[in-house]
C-alpha cells in the first residue's frame, strides 16, 4: 500500500509544488481545489503522466459539508490516508484593521483557521491509534506574518496564521502518543500567484530588500520543507515550526 496524501488548495502554488513532489517521492496525492478546476486537472495530469496516482476534489475548506466530501474521496479512490497537508488559504485586498467588515473577518477566519481544523479533525479519525489506525503525519502550512502581524495591510490574515501556529503547537502535544505527528511550515515571501490575487502583483520586488537573502522564494523550496516534516527523517519532530523566509 502506498502512502496516501491530501493536499487542500493543491492546485496552485505551494499547494501545487507540494502535491507533484509528493507524488515523486510515492504518495498518491488527493487535492481539493476551489474553482480553478484547470489548474488543479493540470496537477493531477502531470501526476498521473509521471506514473503516479492522483485525484482532485472540488470544494471550500470553510465549509464542512465540502471536507466530509473531500475525504470521502480520498477514503474511496485511493486508500486510508497518512499524511494531511493544510495548506488551503486566502488573502483578500489590504486594509487597516478599523475598515474591515464582519464578512471578511468570518470569511478570512473560516478559510484559514476554521478550514483546517475541520481537516485535522477528519484526518484524525482516519489516521489516530486511538481509532485503530496506523498514524501519519499533518503539516500546516502558516505564514511569516504570523511573527510580523502584517499591519496596515493584512493583521486579519496574519492572525489566522497565528492560530494556525497555536494549534500546530497544541495539537501535536494531544496526538503525540497516538501516532500522528503535526508540524508547521512558516512561508515567507513566495513567488505565487497569491499577492497579484490580493492586489499586489509587484509586493515581492518593492519588498525584497527586507529579504536577508534579497529574493523570493520558490513554492519547490517551501515543498520540500513539508516534505521533510511528512517523512521519517523527521520522526522525533513534532509541534515543530520551521521558518522558510529567506531570513525574514
Amino acid at each position: 500500500m502506498s502512502e496516501v496524501m491530501i493536499v487542500t488548495g493543491g492546485g496552485r502554488g505551494i499547494g501545487a509544488a507540494t502535491a507533484r513532489l509528493a507524488a515523486k517521492r510515492g504518495y498518491a496525492v488527493c487535492i481539493s481545489y476551489l474553482r480553478d478546476k484547470q489548474s488543479a486537472d493540470a496537477v493531477v495530469g502531470d501526476i498521473r503522466r509521471g506514473g503516479g496516482k492522483a485525484v482532485a476534489v472540488a470544494g471550500d475548506v470553510a465549509v464542512e459539508a465540502d471536507v466530509l466530501r473531500l475525504f470521502e474521496a480520498c477514503d474511496q479512490e485511493l486508500g486510508p490516508l497518512t499524511a494531511l497537508v493544510n495548506n488551503a488559504g486566502i488573502v483578500v485586498t489590504r486594509s487597516r484593521v478599523e475598515a474591515m467588515s464582519a464578512d471578511r473577518l468570518k470569511h478570512m477566519f473560516m478559510t484559514n483557521a476554521v478550514g483546517p481544523f475541520l481537516c485535522a479533525r477528519e484526518a484524525i479519525k482516519r489516521m489516530s491509534t486511538r481509532h485503530g489506525a496506523k498514524g501519519g503525519a499533518i503539516v500546516n502550512v502558516s505564514s511569516g506574518a504570523a511573527r510580523l502581524g502584517s499591519p496596515g495591510e493584512w493583521v486579519d490574515y496574519a492572525a489566522t496564521k497565528g492560530a494556525i501556529d497555536t494549534m500546530t503547537v497544541g495539537l501535536a502535544k494531544e496526538l503525540a502518543d497516538e501516532g500522528i505527528r503535526v508540524n508547521c511550515v512558516r512561508p515567507g515571501f513566495v513567488n505565487t500567484g497569491i499577492h497579484a490575487g490580493a492586489g499586489q502583483p509587484n509586493r515581492i520586488e518593492r519588498l525584497r530588500d527586507s529579504i536577508p537573502m534579497k529574493r523570493g522564494g520558490e513554492p519547490e523550496e517551501v515543498a520540500r520543507a513539508v516534505l521533510w516534516l511528512l517523512s521519517p527523517e523527521a520522526s522525533y519532530s513534532t509541534g515543530a515550526i520551521l521558518d522558510v523566509t529567506g531570513g525574514r
